[in-house]
């Protein structure tokens, strides 16, 4: 791979300091961070992801170099570099993020899980800006690389950064929930977008032995965890535990349609019905990447949460039926006991309360307790071990 001016910047060096430090960077991977730079892979306009104040931010290189590499470079933030498919144009924002390059202490945590050696053969899934490709030509050679993404224009400009900064690894348009059977067998394969069923072709396409790392969830919220999951020696199924919180854009296949609150919430009061709740807010909902939450949508199938702004002291959860018009309210208040309202053929809020005790009687279980098992008649999640199982 050609050097690049961009290596030598200080916050690139103090970035590697606090990732290393940190426990993001493994040693094995440093080699990798020195020399596949993210700037060399971000487009001249980007939306970097403002952590204090939680909102993206455009940031143009031409304008602007020293504040563009800062981020590009010695951040350790997520940064947008496509905006609702593509369709976005300005400067500003657009309504949904669709393409971006992941944090590097993420993307180094997943490259940690995937356990890549010198040879192996990997397919990625999700190229968006190429580094994590390049990163992975530069451990495994690029030879041994296939990419794949969904996107026309993302792929070709992918394709472009790659071959400008001389890592030569196969990047193709497709649908990465095919796969690329013609590169198969993969020792391992990664993937880069939020997933909620994991395809089997992947199964398929990795040798006995091989791993699989992908962000998964529940369409219960917007959250990931990453599954690293072994292909057994028959290649009949592909299992693991989970390793931790992330939240990734979603495979587009995958993606959840837009719930309307309005095709819910229909007719009058005696609609629905009235309960309380002893949860609290706090206990209900914890952080945002708090296991509770993934608990709860592992346990309640079919199911989507909102939550809605905090005013006056109250907060309403809102939980919507994916397979029928069910719906349920529970509004926590400051101080106070939290009402429900229930409406439709399941009461979501008591299969929801079910599962957050049921969570609790198992002491609180933290994402690495639980696993995930693939076949091809479909997955199912455990606590603690294959045998504690149950359909998602």
């Amino acid at each position: 791979m050609t050097a690049n001016a961009h290596q030598d910047r200080p916050s690139r060096t103090e970035l590697g300091r606090v990732l290393t430090s940190g426990g993001a960077l493994p040693p094995d991977w440093a080699p990798s961070f020195a020399a596949v730079p993210r700037s060399a892979f971000l487009p001249e306009l980007m939306w970097p992801f403002d952590m204090g104040e939680g909102t993206s931010v455009a940031v143009s290189r031409a304008d602007d170099p020293t504040t563009w590499y800062g981020y590009a470079d010695g951040a350790d933030v997520p940064v947008v570099t496509q905006w609702d498919d593509g369709d976005h144009t300005g400067t500003e924002p657009g309504q949904v993020s669709t393409s971006s390059a992941s944090m590097p202490s993420v993307v180094f945590r997943m490259l940690r899980d995937l356990d890549v050696h010198p040879g192996n053969r990997v397919l990625e899934v999700g190229t968006g800006t190429g580094w994590n490709a390049a990163l992975l030509a530069h451990r495994t050679g690029a030879d041994n690389v296939v990419t794949v993404e969904v996107d026309g224009a993302v792929t070709e400009q992918a394709r472009a950064s790659l071959k400008r900064f001389g890592a030569a690894v196969r990047v193709v348009h497709g649908d990465g929930c095919e796969g690329y059977p013609e590169g198969a067998p993969y020792d391992r394969i990664i993937v880069t977008a939020g997933v909620r069923h994991i395809p089997f072709a992947w199964v398929e396409q990795t040798r006995p032995g091989g791993v699989i790392v992908a962000p998964w969830g529940t369409h219960y919220g917007n959250g990931d965890t990453v599954a690293r999951l072994g292909v057994a020696r028959d290649g009949e199924s592909a299992s693991g535990a989970f390793t931790g919180p992330v939240e990734f854009m979603k495979l587009r296949a995958q993606r959840l349609s837009p719930v309307v609150h309005s095709d819910y919430v229909t007719g009058g009061p005696d609609d629905r019905d009235t309960s309380s709740t002893d949860l609290t807010e706090g206990a209900f909902l914890g952080e945002r990447f708090s296991p509770q939450r993934f608990a709860v949508g592992l346990r309640v199938p079919h199911c989507h949460h909102v939550i809605a702004e905090k005013r006056d002291g109250a907060r309403p959860v809102w939980l919507y039926g994916l397979t029928d018009r069910s719906w349920a309210c529970v509004m926590f208040r400051d101080g106070g006991k939290a009402r429900v309202w229930q409406s439709g053929p399941r009461r979501l809020w008591d299969e929801a309360e079910a599962a957050h005790r049921w969570w609790e009687n198992e002491g609180k279980p933290g994402h690495e307790r639980f696993g995930l098992t693939v076949t091809a008649e479909g997955q199912i999640a455990w606590l603690d071990e294959p045998e504690r199982s149950w359909p998602v």
